[in-house]
């Protein structure tokens, strides 16, 4: 009889809601790319650098070190310690003066967050069979489409409504736009995160190498070299999700732009209507994709993650006219297509990278493929955007084209790498 797996998913739905907390604080600037660019004088490339690099580089760095400690250290205390960091920083936000220190805060967002999936993957991987995983990893990762969702929807709720002031005065601080109170909204609620996250048990490491009957400690350099042994395969899901995570990233940060320049919809109404998007069509995607990785695997296909990944990409290819069509209903409606298929293969690639490698190193590894993962497509899907339109199309209303640009390259490259990895045989 297989244990219960109640208390497991109740683990799940506590780092899911962490998630979710993540992504609304990083994704909270897509819907204040008008205010930032009027009151900081900033141009869409600068405004790219906060919602993208800003934070991918640190985050990105700062992942592998609290990989190695995931791997040898309690869990959920790394957490815990990341939602708290996070939450103050996002906080912080909404007390800056200048360019330079926003830049400074979405530094701090970015080292806190670097804490979550690396040490939640391994705790998933901790708690659930390996057919049931994808499933688990997906759940979880429905965090980062709910988050984004609720952070447009929030964000549109709010600037659309009209301030009686453009600044407002804050105690100790002085004055600031009225608008920044909206990262007091999002970032002191992680403090509720932190209390649920103490109700969250460290599991037994699973699939650890034992010598002896002990855990054995495995060196950085060994570490490595389990996962160089599995370097095909790491590699073409890494690569796979990583460009088709950079149409994600670029299409979310720029689309309520796109509607705002070319159709001439208010940010309010758009933030709604994409947030709504976001939140059914992303999740729905992510959670297909975890299932149909499951199901493959039930039928003995050892590759069927890699062609969960496949699928979203030919659906990217197949989805990248979204934004030339001539209406902006037509427009909006299409965008789902892109939501859907860009967050198919994220549980599956996620699911993929754990199995490959032994417990003491899938912290480690899920920081490697994090690293890959954010520093190529959130560090640079947003700002390559705004390239495309501030220096190819040389046009604010041409970001039309730039979005089609970047999902045909995206799906592409993405169908490209996770072609490389197929070739599993099918099992038993």
């Amino acid at each position: 009889m297989q244990p219960s797996l109640r208390y497991p998913w109740y683990v799940v739905f506590v780092l899911m809601l962490a998630y979710v907390s993540s992504f609304i604080d990083r994704q909270i600037l897509n819907l204040l790319v008008g205010p930032l660019k009027r009151d900081f004088h900033l141009s869409d490339t600068k405004v790219s650098l906060l919602m993208g690099l800003s934070f991918a580089l640190f985050y990105t760095l700062m992942g592998i070190p609290v990989a190695r400690w995931a791997d040898r250290a309690p869990r959920r205390r790394i957490i815990v310690f990341g939602v708290a960091l996070w939450s103050l920083m996002t906080a912080l936000c909404g007390v800056v003066k200048t360019y330079g220190q926003f830049f400074l805060a979405r530094v701090g967002v970015g080292v806190g967050e670097a804490s979550l999936s690396p040490a939640a993957y391994s705790i998933i991987t901790d708690y659930f069979p390996k057919e049931k995983l994808a499933t688990a990893i997906s759940v979880y990762s429905m965090g980062a489409f709910l988050g984004s969702g609720l952070a447009v929807l929030l964000g549109a709720s709010l600037v659309s409504l009209p301030p009686e002031t453009t600044t407002v005065v804050l105690p100790l601080v002085g004055e600031v736009f009225s608008w920044q109170l909206l990262f007091f909204y999002i970032g002191l609620p992680g403090i509720l995160i932190v209390l649920l996250l103490f109700t969250v048990k460290e599991p037994l490491r699973r699939g650890a190498l034992v010598q002896n009957g002990k855990i054995e400690p495995v060196s950085l350099r060994e570490a490595f070299g389990h996962i160089g042994r599995q370097r095909r395969a790491f590699f073409s899901v890494t690569l796979g999700i990583t460009f088709v995570s950079l149409v994600a990233f670029g299409a979310n940060a720029w689309i309520p732009t796109h509607f705002v320049r070319t159709f001439g919809w208010p940010i309010g109404k758009i933030g709604f209507s994409f947030g709504l998007i976001i939140a059914v069509f992303s999740t729905a995607g992510v959670l297909a994709g975890g299932w149909l990785a499951d199901f493959l695997t039930r039928r003995g296909y050892p590759d069927g993650k890699v062609r969960v990944g496949l699928i979203a990409s030919a659906g990217l290819l197949l989805s990248a006219f979204f934004p030339l069509v001539p209406l902006p209903e037509m427009s909006l409606g299409l965008c789902t297509l892109p939501c859907f298929f860009c967050a198919f293969p994220l549980g599956a690639s996620s699911a993929a990278v754990q199995e490959l490698v032994p417990n003491q190193v899938r912290a480690l590894a899920s920081a490697l493929y994090l690293f890959i993962l954010n520093l190529i497509a959130l560090g640079f899907g947003p700002t390559l955007v705004a390239l495309l339109t501030d220096y190819v199309f040389r046009d604010e209303s041409a970001i039309r084209f730039s979005l089609a640009t970047l999902t045909v390259v995206g799906g592409a490259l993405g169908l490209v790498s996770y072609a490389a990895g197929l070739g599993g045989k099918k099992g038993k």
